[in-house]
């Protein structure tokens, strides 16, 4: 049974930081697609980043480009989302979500490419201050 566990939310001033850790059991990073997605009030459920568990590679959405920064630690079979320059509209949920992938592609960052079993219950960010 897969199961993705997100951490590191919390409230922080614009222009500060956060980092995100999302920590998947269940199944192994090598094999897989690893992305982060917000969905702030009212609003549908956005691509943030995602990450080759293989190969490394990385892909973002333009807003975040220069800000978020995907890493993932595979003995601890973890992937975070490292959070700077933070503004009011990165306020969301931010989810965690896994699907088996030996070749990612940039359709990574649709919330479709992830089964709706490989899902974490999310972690709240605010930026404000």
């Amino acid at each position: 049974q897969v199961q993705v566990v997100e951490s590191g939310g919390g409230l922080v001033q614009p222009g500060g930081s956060l980092r995100l850790s999302c920590v998947i059991s269940g199944m192994t990073l090598d094999a897989a697609a690893i992305g982060w997605f917000r969905q702030a009030p009212e609003k549908g459920r956005e691509g943030v980043g995602c990450i080759s568990g293989r190969h490394g590679n990385k892909y973002y959405t333009d807003s975040v480009k220069g800000r978020f920064t995907i890493s993932r630690d595979s003995a601890e079979n973890t992937v975070y989302l490292q959070m700077d320059s933070l503004k009011p509209e990165d306020t969301a949920v931010y989810f965690c979500a896994v699907e088996s992938r030996l070749l990612v592609t940039r359709r990574c960052l649709e919330p479709g490419y992830y089964g709706s079993d490989y899902w974490g219950k999310g972690t709240l960010v605010t930026v404000s201050s």
